[in-house]
């Protein structure tokens, strides 16, 4: 088991870090939350899991212990797999997952790719005793929708993009953003954007 992984920052992509450690470059899946702490070339430490297939060893990078407890834990419910456990960290922190299951909110559930009424009915059942008390105080009456642009914006930043470009992807990203139904997808949207950037140069 890879506990965590430090070094400098390699190279970045939409969704995973390539991280130096002792002259070998580790690539790491990170959320667009996690990538956009990042800076290329600077050093970083990401907590990690190795996921263990017959044809893959693949390992998921987290900002801290707590997000990849959470994604361990998220694993332990059936039918969710690391793809899927990480989409919910994309969307959701820990703590918002932990008050999610706590409170029986479906809806919260249902804002993530891949996860329908009856998927989400289940997970609460099965995580209501294993991912614990939220840690934060609850958030009373946030929107869901709050933070996308800053989280969009911060990841371009962190693939090297400069500001205007960053502020001119948001911009361009924005409609389809608030034209979906719940909460926008950061990950979806930092694909969009990345486009519209590479059609641009």
């Amino acid at each position: 088991m890879i506990a965590f992984v430090s070094g400098p920052v390699a190279a970045l992509a939409p969704d995973s870090a390539v991280v130096e450690v002792g002259g070998i470059g580790l690539a790491v899946q990170c959320t667009p939350n996690t990538l956009s702490g990042l800076r290329t070339g600077r050093q970083t430490r990401l907590a990690t899991s190795l996921v263990v297939r017959e044809d893959s060893l693949t390992l998921y990078g987290f900002a801290d212990d707590d997000e990849r407890q959470v994604f361990e834990l998220l694993q332990t419910a059936s039918g969710v797999g690391p793809r899927l456990a990480q989409a919910m960290l994309a969307v959701h922190t820990p703590d918002a997952l932990r008050r999610a299951v706590a409170t029986g909110d479906e809806k919260a559930l249902t804002a993530v790719p891949g996860i329908g009424k009856k998927g989400a009915q289940k997970l609460l059942l099965e995580l209501k005793d294993r991912l614990g008390r939220p840690t934060g105080a609850p958030v009373a009456g946030a929107p869901a929708t709050t933070g996308w642009r800053d989280q969009l914006h911060a990841a371009l930043i962190g693939l090297g993009y400069a500001t205007r470009e960053a502020d001119e992807a948001v911009a361009a990203v924005a409609p389809q953003a608030e034209a979906g139904q719940g909460t926008p997808q950061v990950g979806t949207l930092l694909k969009a954007a990345l486009q519209t950037l590479n059609r641009a140069r």
